[in-house]
């Protein structure tokens, strides 16, 4: 007989970076597995060091780490982290990004721009990333950009069904805050059998540098509106998106988005907007000072724990929204 058998079985491990430990250890939990032990500092002039504490040789590894502030950190920090599983024999690393960082610089606009969705891909696959597995990308394409599988999670269930039980759905209707969020919209109306609106920004022409009008296509006077919406940075758009549906004569409007960015001035127009309830997941860590009574913040845990399950037991990912689309 020439060569050697083993009788070795497939192992998973899960590795977090610092960004998110909540939701590294609620996946974790999920999926009844510990977080390997890392080791992880940064020195006196900002680079990390990253150390895991136990083998990873001949694992099936995936390694979590959601984009959050302060962004380039923890993009670099999970790159070495994946350098680290490479250099370590690992049999196959799966990133997990939750918040993919840089997903709405997805094309060139105007010359002389970079497409650095495009280069956060490159960065993944140059590091040792075998595939990637993120939530509600900020556009499709952006799984083409990337040479290796792509699974695209959606937190549409989760949300829809969460507002479905709360809401009359007979006075429910779906608002998309723009015109490139009228497919996700639509998925939302199938499954709530509700009508859709959208809310039309455009520049004024008779004022100059008037940043926009909001139109409301579609009728929602006297409707319960649902936003809905991939992510919330600031909440401008957000907040005057609702502020439009309420002056079209809306009872109430709901905003839901899978992202809370949450920078900036957002805290200040969450707290003063007349929108009931903001519906977020936890993506992304709600800033403290965000502690409000109008914020829900919805768990993926369960929805990433499942895909990592299908995919290390090579099942189906497709398979866990397949009643969603």
């Amino acid at each position: 007989m020439t060569g050697i058998k083993t009788t070795g079985e497939k192992k998973l491990m899960l590795f977090s970076g610092r960004a998110h430990p909540d939701l590294a250890e609620a996946v974790a939990r999920e999926l009844e597995v510990e977080l390997v032990p890392t080791k992880a500092f940064d020195f006196a002039n900002g680079e990390i060091y990253v150390r895991f504490q136990e083998s990873a040789r001949g694992a099936d590894c995936f390694l979590i780490q959601s984009h959050t502030r302060p962004i380039n950190q923890w993009i670099m920090e999970q790159l070495i982290m994946l350098d680290a599983l490479k250099r370590a024999s690992a049999r196959s690393i799966t990133v997990i990004v939750p918040f993919y960082g840089y997903a709405r610089q997805d094309k060139k606009h105007r010359g002389r721009e970079p497409i650095s969705a495009r280069l956060m891909a490159d960065l993944f696959k140059t590091a040792g990333a075998d595939r990637i597995l993120t939530v509600d990308l900020h556009t499709d394409q952006i799984q083409g950009f990337f040479d290796g599988p792509v699974d695209h999670l959606f937190a549409l269930p989760i949300l829809a069904d969460y507002v479905g039980s709360k809401v009359d759905r007979d006075k429910l209707t779906v608002v998309s805050p723009d015109a490139g969020r009228v497919r996700v919209a639509d998925r939302w109306c199938d499954r709530l059998g509700a009508p859709l609106a959208i809310v039309h920004k455009r520049r004024d022409p008779d004022v100059a540098n008037q940043v926009k009008v909001h139109e409301v296509v579609g009728d929602v006077k006297g409707r319960v509106c649902v936003l809905v919406d991939d992510m919330i940075d600031t909440g401008g758009t957000i907040c005057a998106a609702a502020d439009a549906l309420f002056a079209n004569g809306a009872e109430d409007v709901i905003v839901t988005a899978t992202h809370g960015v949450l920078s900036g001035p957002a805290a200040d127009r969450l707290k003063n907007s007349k929108v009931s309830e903001f519906i977020l997941t936890d993506t992304l860590p709600t800033p403290g000072e965000l502690n409000l009574d109008k914020i829900t913040v919805l768990s993926m845990a369960p929805t990433i724990a499942n895909a990592v399950r299908e995919v290390f037991e090579d099942g189906s990912v497709t398979s866990l929204f397949e009643d969603s689309h």
